[in-house]
């Protein structure tokens, strides 16, 4: 499903080219083929990443497997010239993610994690506009995701922990790396509350029931004294904000509300006097949006990866920022099952 997200959106730049597809599953391959439509002719069609990367003619590659299968797939990725984008999180435990970031760093070629979220316009001006200083010193932020349940994928493997690194590994390292981008500070603890309470709890998968957490509450502090919550829940289908963050400063407070694609802001007044908030309406182009299911992200990241491949710009989100995003949701997964306090430290980070 991602990776042909992201070929809507390849397709939108007249400068780049789908030169070859790889996946060990046929049925995957004849849908992606009809997503290329007439792009089709001519890319090659592979099996395994070993006969890819013995055969094809390259510049770029996008990992979108399964969250367990990037480790096996970097392995052999790591010894091309090919710049990489690793979808998110860039493995499903810290230790693989820390020799992703170790095999990177040695990299002359561009390795890029995939953070869609950063790249959403509303969040982007959002985080420019405290950056700015737009709501002074930043103390509190709080992010908001109320959402559907997960989606079916392939094998159902996203159902398992063992598959995904949890839930707040899985679909939450995109926040906890907003959190790092946007408080300009690295975690020192992490404490939260979390459970499967409504979803798949009558699943069963060759006898297995899931076991992926559908609800939490998760608070980070900072090393620069900022602290920040995650709100998630995955049984909030109705809501018509699926995401709201809010930043809370010593002059003003700022939210954003994704797909309205609204900004708020509203600065601090005397007690008893008229509140003065200002609405900023945030558009994000047509076929960005027609292209993907996150709010236009997937097209201004790969206008963003593609300038990096030629060289034209940097690497916004890198292998270390894939680490600490996925350090960060193994000790919130690790807080919600054992019901403590978790440092960053017992990671090593």
């Amino acid at each position: 499903m991602m990776g042909r997200e992201h070929i809507r959106n390849i397709k939108l730049f007249p400068d780049a080219r789908i030169a070859a597809i790889c996946d060990p599953v046929a049925e995957q391959r004849a849908l992606t083929r009809e997503t290329l439509g007439p792009a089709a002719d001519g890319v090659a069609d592979f099996e395994t990443v070993e006969a890819l990367v013995a055969d094809a003619k390259l510049d770029a590659v996008l990992i979108v497997s399964p969250n367990h299968t990037h480790r096996r797939v970097l392995e052999s990725l790591f010894d091309t010239q090919w710049a990489i984008l690793c979808e998110k999180p860039l493995c499903t435990t810290v230790d693989d993610a820390r020799w992703a970031a170790e095999k990177a760093a040695r990299r002359r070629a561009v390795f890029w994690t995939g953070m869609e979220y950063r790249f959403m316009p509303p969040v982007a001006r959002f985080i420019d506009d405290i950056h700015k200083g737009d709501v002074g010193r930043l103390q509190m932020l709080t992010i908001r995701e109320h959402r559907f349940p997960f989606l079916t994928k392939v094998g159902d493997w996203n159902r398992f922990s063992r598959n995904t690194g949890g839930t707040l590994v899985e679909k939450c390292c995109h926040f906890f790396d907003l959190m790092r981008l946007i408080v300009k500070s690295h975690p020192t603890k992490i404490y939260c509350s979390g459970a499967m309470d409504v979803n798949h709890k009558t699943e069963r998968y060759n006898g297995e029931t899931p076991d992926i957490i559908d609800n939490a509450f998760c608070i980070v502090d900072f090393e620069n004294g900022a602290r920040a919550m995650l709100d998630l829940c995955m049984f909030a289908e109705g809501a018509e904000e699926q995401e709201a963050i809010t930043a809370v400063g010593d002059k003003a407070r700022l939210d954003v509300f994704i797909p309205s694609g609204n900004l708020v802001r509203s600065p601090r007044v005397p007690l008893g006097q008229p509140k003065t908030p200002v609405t900023t309406h945030v558009d994000v182009d047509p076929a960005a949006l027609a292209a993907g299911t996150h709010h236009g992200s997937t097209y201004y990241q790969m206008q963003a990866f593609l300038e990096a491949v030629r060289g034209r710009g940097p690497v916004i989100v890198t292998a270390e920022d894939g680490l600490r995003a996925v350090a960060m949701g193994a000790a919130a997964e690790k807080s919600a099952r054992e019901g403590r306090v978790v440092s960053l430290s017992e990671f090593g980070l």
